[in-house]
């Protein structure tokens, strides 16, 4: 007999921290729970549709239960018991503190400075953090064009710092970007006409030390160095060095590199798989659990 939530969250403490073997967990599970070791636990975030919002509830579960989260849509510090289909879906009301539209998001808490930490996709992004989702080739003649920024521009160059979560190819990390959407560490300056550090650009305001710190791929974690450029920090397991820069448009530093990246333990996915994501709506699919630990969950 299946069991009941009460009877699941008293399960979560019992299950091991252990890390899992390859092949049981997938792809999206890692990368969520790498984004979610990015939370603090004194954190306010604004997160996006999709795995950025898997990764903060998977981190509300675990390791930073007390961080609040805002939705784009005007919901703050929703206590949703498994993931809405988009920041607009009326379930991440649940238990909010308050509800709003993106005048108050926007204008009250992320403009104000109160947002800490941003959670964000792209469909590229740059040596130097900017992110691209307008359009691909000249903006007036595109080859594709994007839904837009939807917000993306705004947490990230407002949120004290940012994580981006973004599949990993060639033609998605780029030199520079086609269009940049949203800056990273380096701006381009309508003054001098020319590139230059976000911190020079935007000297005097408040968020010229606003910027990524962090990318999460389907290959890897990346990170920022002093000069805003981006470097290799972690390998997913089973990817190579040589395969991630086969999938680089650039010269990519992998000279810090420190290992692979740490594999999900059991009570991290059991906490994904049940609670955040149980009807798989951004998961791919759920991975049988190993025998000892479903013996466990069944008794």
């Amino acid at each position: 007999m299946a069991k009941s939530m009460e009877e699941l969250m008293e399960l979560i403490d019992k299950i091991p921290e252990e890390p899992a073997k390859p092949g049981e967990f997938i792809l999206p599970e890692l990368m969520a729970i790498a984004v979610a070791h990015e939370v603090r636990d004194d954190d306010i975030v604004f997160a996006g549709t999709g795995l950025p919002m898997v990764g903060i509830m998977t981190a509300n579960f675990l390791n930073a239960p007390h961080a609040l989260l805002i939705y784009e849509s005007g919901i703050c510090d929703g206590k949703t018991m498994h993931v809405p289909m988009s920041v607009c879906d009326q379930r991440a009301a649940n238990m909010s503190s308050t509800l709003g539209g993106l005048v108050d998001t926007f204008g009250y808490y992320l403009q104000n400075g109160f947002v800490t930490l941003g959670f964000l996709g792209g469909a590229a992004i740059d040596k130097y953090g900017g992110v691209n989702v307008t359009s691909i080739g000249d903006y007036y003649h595109p080859a594709h064009r994007f839904t837009g920024s939807g917000g993306n521009s705004d947490i990230g160059t407002m949120a004290r710092r940012t994580a981006f979560i973004i599949l990993q190819e060639k033609r998605r990390f780029l030199e520079r970007n086609d269009y940049t959407t949203t800056p990273g560490w380096w701006c381009w300056d309508f003054k001098t006409k020319e590139w230059k550090p976000k911190k020079e650009v935007w000297k005097g305001t408040p968020f010229a030390d606003c910027g990524p710190t962090a990318v999460v791929t389907n290959m890897g974690v990346y990170r920022f160095d002093e000069n805003g450029i981006i470097y290799l920090e972690t390998s997913h397991p089973g990817v190579t060095v040589e395969q991630i820069k086969e999938n680089c448009g650039f010269d990519l530093n992998v000279s810090r590199l420190k290992g692979e990246t740490a594999r999900p333990n059991y009570r991290e996915l059991f906490v994904l798989r049940e609670f955040v994501d149980p009807e798989l709506i951004f998961l791919p699919q759920k991975v049988d659990y190993p025998a000892t630990l479903q013996s466990l969950i069944d008794a």
